[in-house]
Order: structure tokens, then C-alpha cells, then sequence
């Protein structure tokens, strides 16, 4: 008694297109026609499913079969798992152009016109006081942040300049150095205080983005918030990392 076996439902190919460089994995029933087939097609390569030629490659890239009947279906050809279906353009496109999205006219809307839309994420923020238009939020965080700028400047001014000091920040061993800088700064908001420490321990040489805050060796400074310096009597510490 002879056996056949029966081809899956669907089938998994690769579509290539004389249109583009690229090749794209798809998968397919193989109960569509061909006709069918071409207008699934014209989402993914840009050709209009009139202008369409198709072509079967196997696994191997050998060339089998033109697919040119309009009425069979796909399954009806040798179309197995792997292989390419090369479709040819023949509405006069040129390789590439559905690729270049430099030429691809784009939507443009005038704020006044945006905010009178009444479906736009915007519209939805303002009716319902989310975000930037939170008066009441944003006036918290402002009264908040100036808060924390008195606090800041008051723990500074408490920082002279000069001063030997110990850094304690979270996750990280405590670090002896001297203040050379207590201010604002450009990188960051707030007041900050610059510390040469007595060894490699730092960031930078006492200079940001280009500017410069004080002066010290390339990764013996580091910027640092007030909260985290204690001034006081804080001999230098060998830390023993100029041993061999």
C-alpha cells in the first residue's frame, strides 16, 4: 500500500523583489491563488499585483517554475519551506525607490490647527490636567525643587572652601579630600561641592563639558552634593595605591 504524505497548510518562503535589496521571511497558506498570493505581496514589496511577475527559487536558489497562473493555488507548485519567491516589477519603478524615504512627502499639521483637535494626545493631557498642564502638580514640584535649593544652599555655605573634608555617598567607602569648590554649576542644577581627594578616586581634574571648576590631576576630583561632605579635621590616608 503506497503512503502520501500531505503538505502542511501553510508554507514558509522568502520574497525578494527586483524593487528592493532586501529579503523579507513570510508565511503563506498555501490554498491561495495566485492572483490572491500577488495582491498579499503588494504590501510587502510595493508593486501593484498587476505588475507582477513571480518567480520560484528553491532552498538552493536554483530556479524552478514561473508562477504565472493566475487561478491555481500556491500549494499547486513545488513551493516548500525556504524557498524564494523573486517577484519582477514591471511598472517602470526603479531598485530602491520604495526605499527611500527622503522622497516620501511628509504629514504636516500647524499647532493652532493640533490644538484644535479634540482626538489628540494633547487634547486628552489638558481635559484631563495631566502632565505639563497640571497647574497644581507643576507648582508642587516647583515649591519642591526651590526647597531643596534653600536646603542645598544652606548646607554649603557651611563648606569653606580649602576645608579637609570626608565624602560619604551611598554604596561607596568613604573618600578623604580637600573642598576646592562649593557653587552652581552648568552640568547640573543645584549646588554642588568640587573635592580633590587624596587619591584616584574621582571623575575628572576638576573641569566639566569644558569648563573648568578648579584644578587637580586627571581623576582626582569629583563633584559632589552637600549632603554627602563632612568638613573637619581629616588627616591624609594612604591608600596604598601606588604599590606595586
Amino acid at each position: 500500500m503506497e503512503v502520501t504524505g500531505l503538505s502542511a497548510p501553510t508554507v514558509t518562503v522568502f520574497i525578494s523583489s527586483s524593487l528592493n535589496s532586501f529579503r523579507s521571511q513570510k508565511r503563506y497558506s498555501r490554498s491561495l491563488t495566485v492572483a490572491e498570493f500577488k495582491d498579499k505581496l503588494q504590501l510587502v514589496v510595493g508593486s501593484p499585483a498587476s505588475c507582477m511577475e513571480l518567480e520560484l527559487y528553491g532552498p538552493d536558489d536554483k530556479f524552478y517554475v514561473k508562477l504565472d497562473q493566475e487561478d491555481a493555488l500556491l500549494g499547486s507548485y513545488p513551493v516548500d519551506d525556504g524557498c524564494r519567491i523573486h517577484v519582477i516589477d514591471h511598472s517602470g519603478a526603479r531598485l530602491g525607490e520604495y526605499e527611500d524615504m527622503s522622497k516620501v512627502e511628509k504629514y504636516k499639521i500647524s499647532q493652532e490647527a493640533y490644538d484644535q483637535r479634540q482626538n489628540s494626545v494633547r487634547s486628552f493631557l489638558k481635559r484631563n490636567k495631566l502632565g505639563r498642564y497640571n497647574e497644581e502638580e507643576r507648582a508642587q514640584r516647583e515649591a519642591e525643587s526651590s526647597q531643596r535649593l534653600i536646603e542645598e544652599e544652606a548646607q554649603a555655605s557651611a563648606i569653606p572652601v580649602g576645608s579637609r573634608c570626608e565624602v560619604r555617598a551611598p554604596g561607596q567607602p568613604p573618600r578623604r579630600g580637600t573642598v576646592m569648590y562649593v557653587g552652581l554649576t552648568d552640568f547640573k542644577p543645584g549646588y554642588w561641592i568640587g573635592v580633590r581627594y587624596d587619591e584616584p578616586l574621582g571623575k575628572n581634574d576638576g573641569s566639566v563639558n569644558g569648563k573648568r571648576y578648579f584644578e587637580c590631576q586627571a581623576k582626582y576630583g569629583a563633584f559632589v552634593k552637600p549632603s554627602v561632605v563632612t568638613v573637619g579635621d581629616f588627616p591624609e590616608e594612604d591608600y596604598g595605591l601606588d604599590e606595586m
